[in-house]
């Protein structure tokens, strides 16, 4: 068992975590370039079962997050399984500030975000998934499937107990002038989706890390994965489904159910209001015009102190940001369709 001390990159990651403490995760157990981050929910699950299931699926690291106040046979866990990195958190962390701090502490160009509750169907291995992710397509021009190299997210197709596809690809429209979002089950490889379906998906490092990671400072997880979803479409990225990958769920899968609150206007004001004009140079730009104050005080119906300081603080951050854009939301969403394909 080894215990490491813990320093940051703030460049990495505009959020600073809370202290934790790393346990174990030493030794590499594969050189595929494919790593495991395991999130843990819900009942206590078999955890031996689960990590001799993902040392069998053969990734170089397996990253668990553990919940404070759960770090139960935490030293039997990492001397049994010694390329298991236990962080072990000192406080509550949202679901993106935990796949933030994974990834941190990542040392594989890619890594794999599961649930305690998933399980790897078919024979899918670290291996297989590295054939298609970490080299470029002209290594594989006579393979029959497609190539998903340099790409930010790629998420996996879903199953029930039952062994029922779920619809967990995410599509976002305009109904009657409202934003919203319809889940379908993928019909074809490389289906687009708005965001990861329960963060679940094989992450590119990289490109995570350049786009800034989740939002931290999002409370809630339904609108932190919109958040990072949009962010990353409006910024050039994509995020794909294949059927390369099956995932089944133990029970129930969560709901998604997000509520209109300080999170959703978070999000709406970092994504759906700015506007994206072109210079004079023919690049592009996103700005969020101050006359748009008004209405978002209108619509937000929360302390107009508060609502405006929220506006401000985003109001900077989107001119900080503002040559990542590279499409606004509204073209994004109506050209929706274009982009399944």
């Amino acid at each position: 068992m080894s215990i490491t001390p813990i320093t940051f990159d703030t460049q990495d990651m505009p959020w600073t975590p809370p202290p934790y403490t790393i346990i174990g995760g030493a030794e590499r157990a594969a050189t595929t370039g494919v790593s495991a981050v395991l999130l843990n929910r819900g009942a206590r699950y078999p955890r031996r079962q689960i990590f001799n299931e993902l040392c069998k699926a053969g990734f170089d690291y397996i990253v668990s997050l553990e919940n404070p106040d759960v770090h139960y046979e935490i030293d039997e866990l990492s001397t049994a399984f010694p390329h298991v990195k236990f962080i072990l958190l000192s406080e509550k962390v949202t679901l993106g500030g935990q796949i933030n701090i994974a990834a941190l502490e990542q040392r594989s160009p890619l890594f794999f975000v599961l649930w305690n509750d998933l399980h790897l169907l078919y024979g899918v291995t670290a291996a297989k998934i590295a054939e298609r992710l970490v080299q470029p397509l002209e290594h594989h021009s006579s393979a029959p499937f497609g190539n998903w190299f340099r790409r930010l997210c790629t998420v996996p197709v879903f199953q029930n107990a039952q062994f029922e596809p779920l619809p967990t690809v995410i599509s976002p429209v305009f109904r009657r002038g409202h934003f919203e979002t319809l889940p379908y089950a993928a019909a074809h490889e490389d289906a687009a989706s708005i965001y990861p379906f329960d963060a679940a998906g094989i992450y590119d490092r990289q490109r995570f890390l350049a786009l800034g990671g989740f939002d931290a400072h999002i409370t809630h997880p339904q609108w932190q994965l919109m958040d990072f979803g949009f962010r990353a479409w409006l910024w050039g990225e994509e995020i794909r489904c294949t059927h390369h990958v099956h995932l089944r769920f133990d029970g129930p899968p969560p709901e998604i159910s997000p509520p209109n609150n300080r999170s959703f206007w978070h999000f709406f004001l970092k994504n759906l209001l700015p506007d994206v004009k072109q210079a004079e140079n023919n690049t592009v730009y996103a700005h969020l015009p101050l006359k748009k104050l008004a209405r978002f005080l209108l619509r937000a119906r929360e302390s107009p102190v508060r609502s405006a300081g929220q506006f401000f603080a985003i109001r900077r951050w989107v001119h900080q940001h503002r040559n990542n854009w590279k499409i606004s939301a509204e073209t994004l969403i109506n050209n929706w369709d274009i982009r399944e394909f």
